[in-house]
């Protein structure tokens, strides 16, 4: 069962030590800069993915400051945890929390192009693309 849990003195450096694998690290931020950013634009909520106990990955959501919908604005999963369902629980959940906001009705998610992987599991999810493109990523919709 997936589990979020917040970013804190006992796991944060497990946290930043979590990696995706190799072909897919250009289509993610490394963990401590996703942390960083929060930092900065403290809309961004950034939680810790266990299964059961064991951390797996990585996701940050917000309220974007700008349009003032929900995004995701990163979702990882380690590389040695791939492949084991993880990512999809872990997004299913994502939706569920974000969904009990009912003054909103849409999440929004971008992702490399190249990254078939997410399209995969983001249209599965039953996101459907907007028809942007920002900052060389395509955006997603989820509308609820």
């Amino acid at each position: 069962m997936i589990e979020f849990r917040e970013i804190d003195r006992d796991n944060f450096f497990d946290v930043i030590e979590l990696r995706v694998s190799e072909e897919q690290k250009s289509f993610v931020a490394p963990n401590v800069f996703s942390l960083a950013q929060a930092k900065v634009f403290p809309e961004c909520i950034c939680l810790a993915i266990y299964h059961e106990d064991i951390l797996v990955g990585f996701t940050m959501y917000c309220m974007d400051f700008e349009d003032k919908e929900y995004w995701v604005y990163r979702l990882m999963i380690d590389a040695k945890y791939q492949g084991k369902g993880y990512g999809r629980a872990a997004m299913e959940k994502l939706i569920h929390h974000i969904k009990q906001d009912k003054e909103h009705q849409v999440i929004y998610i971008s992702f490399e192009p190249e990254n078939s992987g997410a399209r995969h599991l983001y249209e599965k999810l039953g996101f459907e693309p907007d028809g942007r493109v920002i900052d060389g990523e395509i955006v997603y919709k989820l509308v609820y």
